[in-house]
């Protein structure tokens, strides 16, 4: 197997876009190509994310119309990826393990989404649409729902007192907006406070407004090549140097919400494969879709062990100065979250990082990042670790 880089990247702003998702995709698309140097016939393949157009613009077979309108060259093939949140990450990997094969030596990824243009009524029917049709989607539940569970059984599991955990959630909001308003692409880039999450409207018991992730429009890309033609590129190259992707089945097999049980396969595929540990890591993009989330990410991840993570962003530990920089780009919560698009946001956030052109969001010295991408009910999660 070959090493692979990353060439370019490119991400659109993030928010509610009157752009198609051709035109979004696009504008992403051929930042990432102006940035790695090479023309759009050079590349020999698309994998593109996206899970809605069929309800967002009665747009299905999307990627071969992408390819055209970014001048991919006839023949190249273009494949459409689905896997709910993690449907970028997972088109990256694909594209990744394929140029380590030798199958191409160079291709575009990418992913787009127009969720927030769909409204909140369809778009919470749609996303609901990766729970389990045949026993979550009846019972009405929701993904607030299934993080509002998840929620209530970390604070009994670790007989952590509900009032407080959320307290510790609320911190996880706060410090992802703070990192949202260094971030000039991101949705919201206001700082927020205590009072302002604790007091918001109640979303699913005990999530609140400011615990959950907002709707997005945006879209996201990468050039991933082979070392040879990253080799002559010239810049700073980012490898990837370690891969995951793990699922699970629906809830009522899970059983324990507290344990993203996928996610620690995943992870621990990554890390065998890059030849590193948590505590090699300076840097990561995890999937903070609700405050809950990036709670039990932490520990997923191996940063802290079951039932100790619930006080990492109160403490400072997961800002700059702290132990691991969490979410600098400000995270799903204030970057924004187009779901076909998420994962190469995050590799996007990562790769400015080891490159030390984040501007004033930069962790000083980063050498290694992460990105952590879950998509529906705990089902799919990919991991891509890089590096400088």
């Amino acid at each position: 197997m070959r090493q692979v880089g990353i060439l370019g990247v490119g991400m659109t702003p993030f928010g509610i876009s009157e752009k198609t998702n051709l035109e979004l995709f696009g504008e992403a698309a051929l930042e990432a190509l102006d940035e790695s140097g090479l023309e759009p016939s050079r590349m020999q393949a698309l994998f593109l994310g996206n899970c809605l157009g069929a309800f967002e613009e009665g747009q299905l077979h999307m990627a071969p119309f992408a390819a055209a309108e970014v001048g991919l060259p006839v023949g190249a093939p273009a494949t459409r990826f689905e896997a709910a949140c993690a449907t970028a990450t997972v088109a990256a990997r694909h594209a990744a393990l394929l140029v380590a094969a030798g199958v191409y030596d160079v291709v575009l990824v990418g992913g787009v989404e127009r969720a927030a243009r769909m409204g909140t009524d369809l778009a919470t029917t749609t996303f609901a649409m990766a729970l389990d049709a045949y026993h979550e989607g009846p019972s009405g539940l929701t993904f607030p729902g299934v993080f509002a569970m998840a929620a209530h059984m970390y604070a009994a599991k670790y007989a952590l007192p509900l009032p407080e955990l959320k307290k510790h959630m609320a911190r996880v909001a706060i410090k992802n907006h703070h990192h949202g308003t260094m971030n000039p692409l991101a949705q919201f880039q206001k700082e927020i406070d205590e009072e302002t999450v604790l007091t918001g409207p109640m979303i699913a018991d005990p999530l609140q407004l400011f615990d959950c992730c907002p709707f997005s429009d945006g879209a996201a890309a990468a050039v991933i090549a082979e070392e040879g033609i990253v080799a002559r590129w010239g810049g700073p190259p980012v490898w990837v140097a370690g891969m995951g992707q793990a699922s699970r089945g629906p809830l009522y097999l899970q059983q324990d919400l507290t344990r993203v049980t996928a996610r620690e396969a995943s992870v621990d595929q990554a890390y065998a494969q890059a030849g590193l540990t948590p505590a090699d890591v300076d840097v990561v993009e995890l999937h903070d879709c609700f405050t809950i989330a990036e709670i039990l990410a932490v520990e997923g991840l191996g940063f802290y062990p079951p039932g100790q993570g619930y006080a990492a962003a109160t403490s400072g530990e997961t800002t700059f100065g702290g132990r691991v920089v969490v979410n600098p780009s400000g995270g799903l919560k204030a970057k924004g979250h187009p779901i076909g698009a998420t994962g190469l946001a995050q590799v996007y956030e990562i790769v400015k990082q080891l490159r030390g052109q984040a501007g004033p969001r930069q962790v000083e010295g980063a050498k290694v990042g992460l990105v952590d991408t879950l998509g529906g009910d705990l089902g799919t999660v990919c991991n891509l670790i890089l590096r400088n």
